[in-house]
């Protein structure tokens, strides 16, 4: 999608926040009958149904008929999409929306006259029950959109997303392999040599963020302070997210230009952020510490990094298993652990062969050193016996 900034009037917002409230409410109530159906009961009403229930319950009720009929059916559509989703495993199952925390709704039907532009900067769209709004022209709207979504972030940032799918970028044609080694310290490692990270909120920002979490824990809940130091910590966090967002995506861009193949490791990051706090009968062990590294790693942008890469370059992304990628040196091919010296240095206890340790990682996933996920004969692949020029990172 193509999202832009929103600005809306004061007025504006009033409605647009109504059109999030009503939206969230036709999706818990969706919510809630799936939640209620057993076996036996009949089967569960369809989009159809569902649009005579609401057209009902907007007749008994002047506030939900005060919003607009087509943000509340396309919550129910929304919502059997979902559950469509779930039904094929490619996501969880729909769970209830929350105030302050899912505000968004979707347009659909649009017309070729509902987005203007009015200068360089600047352009409308047209919003049922609120009209023209205001937002930032950053780039050009895709041609043939048919709808688009209004949200609010935690930070009280409004946003529209023109639903558009970009084309693939074109791949270069000169048959080069690039590896991608994810890491905390270093985002990416790639087997050309390149160290990326993704950039994080600096010193004083973060020393910023901490005294409001202090300050926040010492607020009383429900009061006009503690909301006015959640809004300070969301917008931190914002902040935070934008540059990692916008890191993922210059890199997934500059890889995708750049090779023709990109490989990377097939990562469950869903099962290695699992907290290890336990239960009070097995309470977990140093919880603290995986705590941080479950940070590091949602804050490297590993999984975005990667879904973008496949987003931009369909069928040019292999997934290596990532078994032993940091003990196999890419040079004489010798595998042990006593190699990785440190978090940073690799040197091979067979050849003496120094490197960095995810640079040399990198170049064992380029090699293809383990089984693809697209399927493989479990046959480790040979890697280049060449020794590569590398200089080991200073102590």
């Amino acid at each position: 999608m193509s999202r832009y900034r929103l600005q809306p009037s004061p007025a504006g917002e009033a409605v647009l926040l109504g059109h999030c409230a009503h939206a969230r409410y036709v999706w818990n109530l969706c919510v809630e009958q799936e939640s209620q159906w057993r076996p036996g009961r009949g089967r569960m009403p369809g989009f159809a149904e569902r649009c005579r229930q609401l057209s009902e319950a907007r007749a008994e009720n002047p506030w939900l008929a005060r919003g607009s009929a087509i943000v509340q059916q396309q919550a129910i559509r929304d919502h059997a999409q979902a559950m469509a989703g779930f039904f094929a495993g490619m996501h969880r199952r729909p769970s209830w929306r929350k105030a302050g925390r899912d505000e968004g709704f979707r347009i659909t039907q649009m017309r070729p006259g509902d987005v203007r532009r009015l200068n360089r900067n600047m352009a409308q769209v047209r919003i049922p029950k609120v009209g023209w709004v205001r937002f930032r022209w950053s780039r050009p709207v895709p041609q043939g959109v048919k709808s688009y979504r209004v949200s609010m972030d935690r930070a009280g940032r409004w946003h529209v997303a023109f639903a558009a799918i970009p084309g693939p970028i074109p791949a270069p044609g000169n048959g080069e392999v690039v590896g991608v080694d994810r890491g905390v310290t270093v985002s990416a490692a790639l087997s050309t040599g390149e160290l990326l990270c993704c950039p994080v909120l600096t010193a004083r920002p973060r020393q910023h963020r901490r005294r409001l979490e202090r300050k926040l824990a010492r607020a009383r809940r429900g009061s006009a302070r503690r909301k006015q130091v959640k809004l300070a910590i969301a917008r931190l966090r914002a902040c935070e997210a934008d540059r990692r967002r916008d890191w993922c995506e210059k890199t997934s861009t500059d890889l995708a230009r750049r090779f023709d193949v990109i490989r990377v490791e097939d990562l469950k990051i869903r099962n290695m952020t699992r907290s290890a706090r336990g239960t009070a009968e097995e309470p977990g062990r140093n919880v603290r510490q995986k705590a941080g590294l479950n940070r590091g790693i949602l804050g490297s942008g590993w999984g975005l990094l990667v879904r973008r890469i496949e987003d931009k370059a369909p069928g040019r992304v292999e997934k290596i298993r990532p078994a032993y990628t940091s003990q196999h040196c890419s040079a004489c091919g010798h595998i042990a652990a006593g190699s990785r010296e440190s978090q940073a240095l690799f040197r091979c206890v067979a050849c003496g062969y120094a490197c960095s340790a995810d640079v040399n990682a990198a170049r064992n996933i380029a090699a293809g050193h383990a089984v693809t996920a697209r399927g493989g004969d479990g046959v480790t692949r040979p890697v280049n016996r060449e020794p590569q020029p590398c200089t080991p990172p200073a102590a």
